[in-house]
């Protein structure tokens, strides 16, 4: 996984700054790109994939509006939490003022997963990229150095 280092201030000590490792987004997968990969492991066809996964989707507002936790076996599960401006009392209260969102969490074989991730710095990578170059353009000088017709 590759990640590059990011500045950012203490919230204790807002003199402090420190260096902290954030995650590269190297783009994104569609559903349509996951039927695909899923269809390519299976005896599915990536119609069937999509098929199954629209559906999944269609079924989890409900799940969890209905006040149900989502279970993803292993890999983790879903469950709706709310947030709202108190009141002073309950006949105060306004329902408008409730905001839910969705929390993840990830069970044992993500965890397992992605705790065996090795990690890469993009600043690193760039340098080592740029050595190559640097090593090619000396190599190729070298070349041109070299070959043609000598005067003498």
């Amino acid at each position: 996984m590759r990640f590059k280092l990011v500045q950012k201030k203490n919230p204790q000590k807002r003199e402090e700054v420190k260096y902290y490792a954030n995650p590269v987004n190297v783009g994104h997968k569609s559903l349509d790109d996951i039927a695909r990969d899923i269809a390519g492991r299976s005896s599915l066809t990536r119609g069937d994939v999509s098929n199954v996964l629209y559906n999944f989707i269609d079924c989890l507002p409900h799940y969890l509006r209905d006040g149900f936790s989502i279970q993803l076996g292993n890999f983790g599960s879903m469950r709706v939490t709310l947030s709202s401006k108190g009141a002073e009392t309950e006949k105060a209260f306004k329902t408008e003022t409730i905001k839910p969102r969705v929390v993840f969490t990830p069970g044992t074989e993500l965890k397992h997963e992605l705790g065996t991730n090795s990690y890469e710095s993009v600043r690193k990578r760039d340098e080592e990229e740029e050595k190559k170059k640097e090593k090619k353009n000396g190599e190729k000088e070298k070349k041109e150095e070299g070959s043609g017709p000598v005067a003498g």
